[in-house]
């Protein structure tokens, strides 16, 4: 029997423009999409032929089990059908991706991977800021304050790595994030939110580390958010950051947008 396959495909932060040529394709040739809940819910009208099934999974949400998923993807495929799996940011960034991967392949499934722009890259450019700028660091570390067996990142070692922390998963538990940081960095470290990253409902914030959870609290930010945190983001363009006003709670300029259908044609006559 031939089976048919799974793509792992990022869908980027939320904006549909910040989708690849590959990702817009093979939304064009899927027969089954499995959709994150952090992927934009518009990117079904560039699937226009497939089933789409919601598996969302939000920390500290209902989620759909990852089992549950898995065994979605290998009844679909065994059917003989494309399957793309719709990932928010980047497949392989804290997606579950290498399970998946393993557990697909040990069912003799075919599985591509199809990268999307991370939610950490995204906020990087809204602030106008570099993640590796060479006079403020070594490089960059990518970390998520939400663990499998839900225990704490070694914030001291990270604080000590010269690098800009890119934090995933963090605004449930900000307070104790920044507590812990600020025992081995300065209180002055510059650091910054952005969530909901290259949306129209985006908001950011740029402060010092040792007032990031009470301005972050007193704003109403929360999840989806990034926390970027070291001297490269004393680079951030603070222009419009927020951190109460209510006008500025959308940072992302609305532009003229193609519509969906443009989008795809558009694109797939590019390629």
């Amino acid at each position: 029997m031939k089976h048919g396959k799974v793509i792992l495909m990022g869908a980027g932060p939320g904006d549909l423009d910040l989708l690849t040529l590959k990702a817009v394709k093979a939304l064009a040739g899927a027969d089954i999409l499995l959709l994150d809940d952090l992927a934009n819910p518009d990117i079904v009208s560039l699937a226009p032929q497939a089933r789409v099934i919601r598996v969302g999974k939000r920390g500290g949400c209902k989620s759909t089990p990852q089992d549950f998923i898995q065994r979605l993807m290998r009844r679909y495929a065994w059917q003989g059908l494309n399957v793309l799996r719709v990932k928010g940011g980047e497949a392989l960034l804290f997606g579950r991706a290498g399970e998946e991967m393993a557990w697909l392949k040990t069912h003799g499934i075919a599985v591509e991977v199809i990268n999307g722009i991370s939610a950490g890259l995204a906020a990087a450019a809204s602030l106008g800021m570099s993640l590796t700028h060479r006079e403020h660091c070594r490089g960059v570390t990518f970390v998520t304050a939400h663990a499998q067996d839900h225990s704490e990142p070694d914030w001291q070692t990270l604080a000590a790595s010269g690098t800009t922390l890119v934090i995933y998963m963090g605004m449930s538990r900000i307070d104790t994030l920044t507590q812990a940081l600020l025992q081995h960095l300065p209180a002055s470290t510059p650091s910054a939110i952005v969530q909901w990253a290259s949306t129209p409902q985006e908001r950011r914030l740029v402060c010092r580390l040792n007032g990031l959870a009470q301005k972050a609290t007193a704003a109403g930010f929360g999840s989806p958010g990034i926390i970027l945190v070291g001297d490269a983001v004393g680079e951030a363009d603070a222009d419009g950051a927020t951190s109460a006003s209510a006008e500025n709670e959308s940072m992302t300029v609305d532009a003229a947008r193609v519509d969906a259908d443009g989008l795809l044609n558009g694109m797939l006559r590019l390629a």
